[in-house]
This record gives structure tokens, sequence and C-alpha cells, in this order.
């Protein structure tokens, strides 16, 4: 019962964060194709046709195969895959060296939790796909000595009224053997059983769930 009402709580947290909270670079995905060489993608919520070579709003369409879009945007290039939710085109990179796979199984109620740490300390992630960033409680981030206060700070939205918060980037976050770095979070007031990893670390992979197990690949 705790964890439910805690994972609720977060639910309400992100739901209001998601109004106010703007990611690294613009939210983009792949919703359909015209023709061989035309893509419709959605850039910040809204609906946009590119031609291959195209730029609009600072997104180029570099290329189209099968399901597969590939875009750039400030020099970054990210493949889309066909109906999967938007992903930020920012600057988190892979760290040199690290895995690429992570395969989690469902534990208790169904949710995929591990262990892995955030810049070099260890904590408990629970994966939240409907979480627009890494979500960490405050108690753990002074646990892990996060300079959070330094982030900017943001109202969000919660059962029990506005709570003040602060936007962070993270140096690294680990699960398993995969590392991917410079990762946008957000550290909420109270405790949490788990820190969330919602859609900020989640887009950077490829999802494919089987059963009850979930493998996430990193794109690039």
């Amino acid at each position: 019962m705790k964890l439910r009402a805690t994972l609720l709580t977060a639910a309400l947290l992100m739901a209001g964060l998601a109004c106010q909270a703007q990611p690294a670079g613009p939210r983009v995905s792949f919703n359909g194709s015209l023709g061989a060489d035309k893509a419709l993608l959605v850039i910040d919520g809204e609906p946009r046709t590119l031609a291959v070579g195209q730029t609009v709003k600072g997104v180029r369409l570099v290329s189209m195969a099968d399901d597969q879009a590939q875009v750039e945007f400030g020099g970054k290039r990210q493949l889309l895959i066909y109906g999967a939710s938007p992903g930020s085109i920012g600057d988190a990179t892979a760290a040199p060296g690290a895995g690429r796979q992570i395969m989690l199984s469902a534990g208790a109620g169904g949710h995929f939790t591990s262990t892995g740490s955030i810049n070099g300390q260890t904590t408990q992630f629970l994966v939240d796909t409907g979480a627009t960033s890494v979500a960490i409680g405050q108690g753990e981030a002074d646990r892990m000595n996060l300079r959070y206060r330094d982030g900017r700070r943001v109202m969000t939205q919660t059962a029990n009224g506005a709570v003040p918060a602060h936007l962070v980037q993270l140096a690294s976050v680990r699960v398993g053997d995969v590392e991917v770095r410079n990762i946008e979070a957000i550290v909420i007031p109270g405790q949490m059983t788990h820190v969330l990893l919602g859609n900020s670390f989640l887009t950077r992979f490829q999802m494919k769930r089987e059963n009850d197990v979930l493998l996430l690949e990193l794109r690039y």
C-alpha cells in the first residue's frame, strides 16, 4: 500500500511537471510516412511534414527506412521508431565503453525495478514510462549529495497543492553495465521508495517487452 501511494504521488507530480519542465532539445516523434522520402513528425506537439534533407524548427530529417526515421538537431542524431513515445534530442550520450542493453524482469505488482547508480552513488530504480523525467525524492537526493538546490526551481501541482521542485542535470545514470550521461531529472520534496526512471532516460532506448521481460537497447 505504501508503494502504491508513493507511485501515485509521483505520478501526480509528473503530471504537473509536464506542463512546466522543458527538455534540453525539442521533443520529436515519427508518426507516419508520405511516400519514400517524406515523414510526418510531431515536433514539440506540432505535426510537420518533412522531406529528406529538410529542416523545420531546427530539426533535420536525415533519412528514412521502413518504420524508422533519423533526425538531427544541434549536431546530434537520433533514430525515431514509428509509433514510439516522443523523445527529446539533447546532449545525452552513452559513456565510452559502456554496455548497450538492459534486461529487466517484472517483480511484485508487475513493476520493473533494478539497482543502479546516479553520479556513482548506488540507488534503487523503478521504470515509469509515465514520468517526464527521472524523478528523485529529496531525501534520496540529499543522501547522494546531489546539488539540486543549484538547479532551476519550478513549481509543480500535486493533490496537496503546488510544491517547489528542482530541475537538475545528472552527470551519469547507470543500470547494469549501461551508463548514459547528461540526463535531466527532477528532485521533488519528500521520500520515495525508488528513483523513477522516466522518459528523459527511457527515450534514449528502444524498448521491447516480452511477457515479464523488458529489454532496453540504446538507440545511439
